[in-house]
């Protein structure tokens, strides 16, 4: 079985489009508006290349370690769809060689590594919206091309992969990278997108697009190689072709016959030379890349001694790894016990449709300062971790600090050892046997403490309470 994937990624950073002066922030925008002559491809119009893609491939590359080429060329890739209204696309990829940004890279996923066939810098097409015209089923096409002509990254892997479960890996690892890199805003709908090519022995290849997520590309890879295995069994040839998801019906369908190479017809793009980037260029650019993921997890285990699971949960999302540090910050006695709250309890009140889409605090009203005061009261004994639970989704609604939300549950930890003994008293009042047998049985002690905790509401300091518990026993001899 090989499975390889080509990743686009929208560099959304930039403030026009790859070729083009126009915006290239075409979300909420009226169809059809944020358009030019340039980007439609209309007749004498030229393209000027936009300088800072050209850095932003070139960092996506050197953090996929793929090595920058010093020479780059555009070529027109001749295909017609509706969405390209100049019926080709302005790409990097010739079939004859490598003129793209960025070639041979490799990712580490711990057990294996995963190689990057290439990083190329390419134009995006324009939307199709399909629309039912009647009650019939009969669709009509709407174009709109504001999307045309914005840069788009391509990241192209070697077949590597054997199975969905280290697909989803190296996408959660590329994905994290991108974020780090923030070349990219991967919450926005479309900005990032892959496709699958999969084939098993005896098959041919066979590509898949049109997938929503990257939970559903996992999804897509086990129905199209249980549905290839099937066809093997049976002896059905698999022919190549693309075939799109549908989301649905939790299935792969037809879409059509799968082009070859030779039919895109590559030739050099003629208003483009070739680019010279050279060693300046490329030593500024590595220069100015931000701390990339795995460096932050090395930093994170070294100056938090943080578990590796840990850390590696904190850093696959950057908005949670600077949560993380953002609360450090604000209370750094505990760096562990900050990392816990976060991605145990924090993370529990997410809900799955938001993990999904990154966007994993959106939402919710807590920010550092609250994680940072809770964890300190937790040290300073004030409260209970299972108040603090409370406490903690209370804040999520509100956005009140936990001092004040614990006033009003008027929930604070009881460490005064006399309203304690009261609350003893009365047990050792209402449980005879238990007490006879605590003398004797450990775990009766603890069902005192439990007792006493349960009359307190929780609130009474465990530790004290078993203290003053033994005490009392001992006396009792």
């Amino acid at each position: 079985m090989k499975i390889g994937l080509e990743i686009h990624c929208q560099l959304t950073g930039l403030s026009s489009k790859l070729f083009c002066p126009c915006q290239c922030d075409y979300r909420g925008e009226v169809p059809n508006t944020t358009i030019c002559p340039i980007c439609l491809g209309l007749p004498g119009t030229l393209p000027l290349l936009n300088k800072r893609a050209v850095a932003f491939a070139s960092m996506i590359s050197m953090a996929l370690g793929c090595k920058v080429q010093e020479r780059i060329t555009f070529y027109r890739k001749n295909y017609f769809y509706p969405d390209l209204p100049k019926n080709f696309q302005i790409t990097q990829y010739n079939a004859f060689g490598i003129t793209s940004i960025g070639a041979d890279g490799k990712v580490d996923l711990g057990a294996k590594s995963i190689g990057i066939r290439r990083v190329q810098l390419e134009e995006d097409p324009g939307r199709l919206i399909y629309e039912n015209a009647d009650v019939n089923a009969n669709f009509y096409t709407l174009i709109d091309y504001n999307r045309a002509g914005v840069a788009l990254v391509e990241i192209v892997t070697e077949p590597d992969f054997d199975n969905p479960k280290d697909v989803r890996l190296f996408l959660d690892k590329v994905t994290s990278t991108i974020e780090h890199l923030g070349v990219c805003d991967i919450k926005l709908d479309g900005s990032l997108r892959c496709d699958v090519n999969v084939s098993l022995k005896g098959g041919k290849k066979v590509e898949i697009k049109n997938i929503n997520s990257f939970g559903d590309v996992e999804k897509a890879l086990r129905y199209e190689i249980t549905r290839q295995k099937t066809m093997l069994i049976r002896e059905i040839e698999i022919k190549s072709e693309t075939r799109h998801w549908d989301d649905a019906r939790k299935v792969t369908m037809q879409s059509r016959t799968k082009e070859e190479e030779q039919d895109y017809k590559y030739f050099p793009e003629p208003d483009i030379p070739t680019i010279i980037l050279g060693d300046q260029f490329i030593s500024t650019i590595k220069a100015k890349m931000p701390e990339l993921p795995d460096e932050r997890k090395i930093r994170f285990l070294k100056d938090y001694a943080l578990s590796d699971h840990v850390a590696k949960v904190l850093i696959d999302n950057k908005e949670l790894a600077d949560f993380f540090e953002s609360t450090v910050k604000l209370y750094p006695s505990s760096p562990n016990e900050i990392a816990h709250w976060i991605i145990s309890d924090l993370l529990g009140l997410v809900d799955d449709s938001k993990k999904e889409e990154r966007s994993l605090l959106s939402g919710l009203r807590i920010e550092p300062k609250h994680i940072a005061e809770l964890v300190k009261m937790i040290d300073q004994n004030k409260v209970n971790r299972n108040i603090a639970k409370s406490v903690l989704s209370q804040i999520a609604r509100t956005g009140e600090m936990p001092s004040c939300v614990l006033d009003k549950m008027n929930a604070s930890l009881i460490d005064s050892e006399s309203k304690i003994a009261e609350a003893i008293d009365s047990i050792f009042e209402l449980e005879i046997s238990a007490v006879r047998d605590a003398k004797h049985n450990p775990n009766a002690m603890n069902f005192l403490l439990g007792k006493v905790m349960q009359m307190t509401r929780g609130r009474a300091d465990p530790k004290i309470t078993l203290n003053l518990i033994k005490a009392r026993l001992a006396r009792m001899e």
